[in-house]
């Protein structure tokens, strides 16, 4: 095994970086060393130099530069992820919202779900939808689901689950949205996948951010970690724009985004702090 030495990993981070805004520290050396390796004993690359030398110069599509994205940003996700920010949406963010628009004759919802790994965000924001709009039919309801790891997007797609992403399911939503399948696993109801889209999207990639408007909310959790200082601004503030008026933003319980941008107002959701535009 090649082990990466310093300036090996600051290249790399930096190549990485400039790619896709996420910032590897020097504390990450071992995980990133390790998922490198992988790539270069499936290709046959006994150095690290050559490895990233065929990144720069050898990789034109930039497949193989997706399939080591693909490795560094695998997460941990699951269904119903911090359920005092969810209850805050169900309970005050989105009725506020769907009140506000149905009073003008507009029965539209779009949310967008940032970052959203193996899609138990976006299909946990479309079980809310479901129980707490009255007449769900009556609108028209779109969630965009985006992540740069092209596997997970894949896997979501499928919408089947094991019971370590259903941990948190309250057991009448998981009676009502899923169905238990011959392999223990549980595959989510067409009722749910259907609203959901799914588009492969770097989040550093200003003109495929710019392109996106008019969402009444936009979820991003536990993304920005991932980022340094001038990117999460940037990104945030491009969210800010992509808003409607009174839309609202959610970050993770460990991000701010008051540290981040002063454009959004701070509100009190229940004994949840929320940030709308």
């Amino acid at each position: 095994m090649s082990n990466i030495t310093a300036s090996e990993f600051e290249a790399l981070s930096d190549f990485i970086y400039r790619k896709t805004g996420i910032k590897f520290e020097s504390k990450k050396l071992y995980f990133i060393s390790k998922r490198i390796q992988k790539r270069m004993d499936a290709l046959g690359i006994e150095t690290v130099s050559d490895y990233i030398r065929m990144l720069r110069f050898s990789d034109p599509k930039n497949s193989e530069f997706q399939i080591l994205t693909d490795l560094l940003t695998i997460n941990e996700t699951y269904f119903f992820r911090d359920f005092p920010q969810l209850q805050a949406f169900a309970e005050n963010c989105l009725s506020e919202v769907a009140s506000r628009k149905a009073a003008r004759g507009d029965r539209t919802l779009n949310i967008w779900s940032a970052g959203c790994s193996t899609e138990e965000e976006p299909y946990t924001l479309a079980i809310i939808l479901h129980e707490m709009l009255d007449n769900i039919a009556a609108w028209k309801i779109s969630i965009l689901a985006s992540d740069i790891d092209l596997t997970a997007l894949e896997k979501a797609k499928k919408g089947v689950y094991g019971e370590r992403s259903l941990r948190d399911v309250p057991p009448e939503y998981l009676q009502r949205y899923f169905l238990k399948i011959s392999d223990g696993s549980y595959s989510i109801s067409e009722k749910i996948q259907h609203i959901v889209e799914f588009e492969h999207i770097n989040l550093s990639e200003k003109e495929a951010i710019r392109e996106k408007k008019e969402f009444d909310f936009i979820f991003c959790r536990n993304v920005l970690i991932y980022f340094d200082d001038m990117s999460r601004k940037r990104l945030v503030d491009q969210f800010y724009v992509a808003l409607n008026p009174g839309g609202y933003i959610f970050l993770g319980s460990s991000e701010s985004v008051g540290r981040i941008s002063t454009a959004f107002k701070i509100k009190r959701a229940g004994g949840f702090i929320v940030y709308s535009k």
